[in-house]
């Protein structure tokens, strides 16, 4: 048996949102164009010599450095990541070491999911990808599944205004056809109501998988093929690259994935996007994972000399 023991009763406040309403939300977020300041910096798709080189180029021209506070000591702004995901993991784990009901260890998970959004807009990071539901979950038991899709939809409800108001853009990464019909329709709301911030681009994975990501992409330029649209021999990285769930995104390659809890595996996330990814782990579950341990890891990160190979 899962304990829960967590009244979800609430009432949702209103949206005010910028524009009305009347699409549906896509598997995957829409495409949408590289902008200038990424396009300088990458050939066809992937890393540029220069970024490969000497690291990740100066923040595009649009984000002023007033927009960040300044770094804590040991960091270079030069040498942070444009790009973080992670998997937010040990949620269960700390609530049953403090004999809590598993409810309160997802409680604890959001609340540190806000924190680290805030501290990626506070250090200047540009994008931020979270492995928020995998399609391995649905094998957990109905009544914890059902709880924390529940607590998703009231966390994203009562934050959305804060992210607006933070210039944060929020777009979906999985198969959204699984939730159900009101978590849906908030994600598209979000969606919809952050399209046009730029400040921090927050990437929710939500049921998804790396290898089903992988698939779909195959499929589509598949059907390409089929309809004499390109050649079989037209298809390379960059076209596969463009296929994916994360095409919605400047850099679609994350530099650093953190996973926390002390586990030493990707668990099927974002399996083609991490090919040149620096890994960090945390023993930290991810209720504890704080601005200390975030400092951690990027420290580490800039302490590595990337080579993009063997």
């Amino acid at each position: 048996m899962v304990s829960l023991q967590l009244h979800l009763s609430f009432t949702p406040s209103p949206l005010k949102l910028r524009r009305p309403l009347d699409h549906k939300l896509p598997l995957h977020a829409p495409p949408r164009l590289f902008s200038s300041a990424n396009r300088a910096a990458t050939t066809n798709g992937y890393p540029g010599k220069d970024v490969l080189l000497n690291g990740a180029p100066p923040p595009p021209a649009h984000y002023a450095k007033e927009d960040s506070a300044p770094l804590p000591a040991g960091l270079q702004r030069e040498l942070m990541p444009r790009h973080v995901a992670i998997i937010m993991d040990g949620n269960r784990r700390w609530a049953r070491t403090r004999a809590l009901p598993i409810g309160l260890g997802y409680e604890a998970g959001f609340r540190a999911l806000r924190r680290t959004v805030d501290l990626c807009c506070k250090w200047g990071i540009r994008v931020l990808t979270v492995f928020a539901f995998s399609t391995d979950n649905w094998f957990r038991p109905k009544v914890e599944t059902d709880f924390l899709l529940r607590l998703f939809e009231r966390a994203l409800r009562d934050e959305l205004q804060r992210l607006v108001s933070e210039d944060v853009r929020i777009s979906l990464i999985g198969d959204s056809s699984k939730l159900v019909k009101p978590l849906q329709v908030l994600l598209t709301d979000a969606i919809v109501a952050t399209e046009s911030n730029s400040r921090l681009h927050l990437i929710l994975a939500v049921n998804y998988s790396g290898q089903s990501d992988v698939v779909q992409a195959c499929q589509k330029l598949a059907v390409k093929v089929k309809d004499g649209l390109i050649e079989p021999e037209d298809i390379d990285e960059v076209s596969v690259e463009k296929e994916l769930g994360t095409n919605c995104i400047d850099f679609p390659y994350p530099d650093l994935l953190i996973r926390t809890s002390g586990e030493l595996r990707i668990s099927n996330f974002l399996l083609w996007q991490l090919a040149h990814t620096e890994l960090y782990f945390s023993h930290s579950l991810w209720p504890d994972f704080g601005e200390d341990e975030f400092l951690k890891a990027l420290c580490s990160f800039q302490e590595r000399q990337r080579r993009f190979g063997c």
